[in-house]
């Protein structure tokens, strides 16, 4: 194998046309112009970002929890509590 040969393409390729180059350059201004303009800060939008995320945790254990309420936990053991003193 030639060193001088692998080389050269490696060096064609780090070089782009003119062509080439602008294509990139109306690709980069096409998304840059689809991008909406968001007047808010940045700590407004992070903040945002961060109250999402955290609804979205708590939707996740929202139904888990729904049958699990204190009062119907504790509710049984009154009630085998009674019934073992009926029978004593």
């Amino acid at each position: 194998m030639d060193g001088g040969d692998d080389g050269n393409l490696v060096i064609k390729k780090r070089f782009a046309s003119e062509a080439e180059l602008d294509k990139r350059h109306k690709r980069r201004q096409e998304e840059w112009e689809k991008e909406v303009y968001d007047p808010r800060s940045l700590y407004e939008r992070l903040q945002e970002q961060k109250d999402r995320k955290q609804l979205e945790y708590e939707e996740q254990f929202k139904f888990k929890n729904m049958g699990t309420d204190p009062g119907d936990e504790m509710e049984p053991f009154p009630r085998t509590n009674q019934s073992l003193m009926l029978c004593d």
